[in-house]
């Protein structure tokens, strides 16, 4: 990751591809997608391997499905959605059917998605009996002049828009039952019980260039008094902007709120690429009278992978140093899909218009 070109020397590369092949010639638009299931105490140790095979597959299925999407020319807003929704459904992730229990033994769904070609954003907080949280925080952004809604009146407005319901055991399981009785019984905290945060997401390039980010999360085991952590938050647990990054997180969210985890991110993306312009022109040669002998110009210019990977990096260490923990997946807009995590896992996949498609659960995969 650290061999890659000076600044100048990939100004200057990327200036002679552009002249050495005709426009007809050049590959296809880049897409790129990458999504999570969650972060947490993932060892391998504690996983059987027909639990560690049924968490690969259902990535990959949710990962197919938003690669399908990108691959047929479809938006970024399209294909998050396509991969959420699957976790959505399954019981193996703390989201829409499988979601953990609040203290009085109802589920509370949240979830948020982002545009990053508009910046527009939806967002719900504390509904219950949603099939898909991320569809109606999508028709939330799309169908109604706000950014955030939150329980009864999210739920008012998803009955408006007809959206699909499900009764309260269609959610339900067993699991997430015995993680309740367990915390009350043993008066546990939520981190405690909750040693994976299952909380699912999604970002992704599309051939166009545009970028989008969504998330769907149940909380944590045994939340009360309406307690609402970070996926739902813009500028948390979700942020979008194409002139950066798309970021999805999870983990303990007070913490992501705390640093505002998603646009820190991409703050952090869009100085470091001006910072790596800057830098790249400070190295270009001085003609006789002292001028440079060629202007860096931004659309020849990328952010690498590795500079890219520091930025987010320094984030997920400022949650660690306050005492939080989780991960993040981001894709960049030169279509870089990347993670990081202060966990020993994460449940997480990518997908690239170049060939990539990979899935993984431990943090040394």
């Amino acid at each position: 990751m650290r061999g890659f070109f000076t600044p100048l020397a990939r100004a200057f590369a990327a200036l002679s591809i552009l002249f050495a092949y005709p426009a007809a010639a050049q590959a296809d638009p880049p897409w790129s997608i990458a999504i999570h299931g969650g972060a947490g105490t993932i060892e391998r140790e504690n996983m059987t391997a027909e639990q560690d095979a049924a968490y690969r597959a259902a990535l990959q299925k949710a990962l197919d499905a938003g690669a399908k999407v990108l691959r047929e020319g479809g938006s970024a807003m399209d294909a998050i959605q396509a991969a959420i929704e699957p976790m959505e459904d399954d019981p193996l992730f703390n989201a829409g059917r499988g979601a953990v229990l609040t203290w009085d033994g109802d589920i509370e769904l949240d979830a948020s998605i982002m545009d990053g070609r508009t910046r527009d954003a939806g967002a719900v907080a504390g509904v219950t009996g949603i099939r898909h949280p991320i569809e109606l925080a999508r028709k939330v952004m799309t169908d109604s002049p706000h950014v955030m809604l939150a329980g009864d009146g999210a739920e008012a407005f998803a009955a408006e828009q007809g959206l699909e319901l499900m009764p309260p055991e269609w959610f339900e399981t067993e699991r997430r039952k015995e993680a309740l009785q367990r915390m009350k019984a043993r008066k546990l905290s939520a981190i405690d019980v909750d040693i994976k945060f299952g909380t699912v997401g999604a970002v992704a390039l599309d051939s166009q260039g545009n970028m989008a980010a969504g998330t769907s999360t149940g909380g944590m085991t045994g939340k009360r008094w309406g307690r609402i952590g970070d996926a739902p938050i813009i500028g948390a647990g979700t942020y979008a902007d194409n002139r950066a990054c798309a970021v999805s997180a999870t983990g303990w969210g007070e913490f992501f709120i705390r640093v505002g985890v998603a646009h820190e991110i991409c703050t952090r993306l869009r100085y470091r690429y001006q910072a790596d312009i800057a830098a790249a022109q400070a190295e270009v040669p001085r003609d006789s009278e002292g001028q440079p002998t060629y202007i860096v110009h931004a659309s020849e210019f990328g952010l690498d992978a590795a500079h890219a990977q520091e930025e987010i990096d320094a984030v997920i260490a400022e949650v660690g140093a306050l005492g939080g923990d989780g991960g993040v997946i981001v894709v960049t807009g030169e279509g870089h899909p990347l993670f990081s995590m202060n966990t020993s896992g994460m449940y997480r996949g990518r997908a690239t218009s170049d060939g990539t498609n990979e899935v993984a659960i431990y943090a040394d995969e």
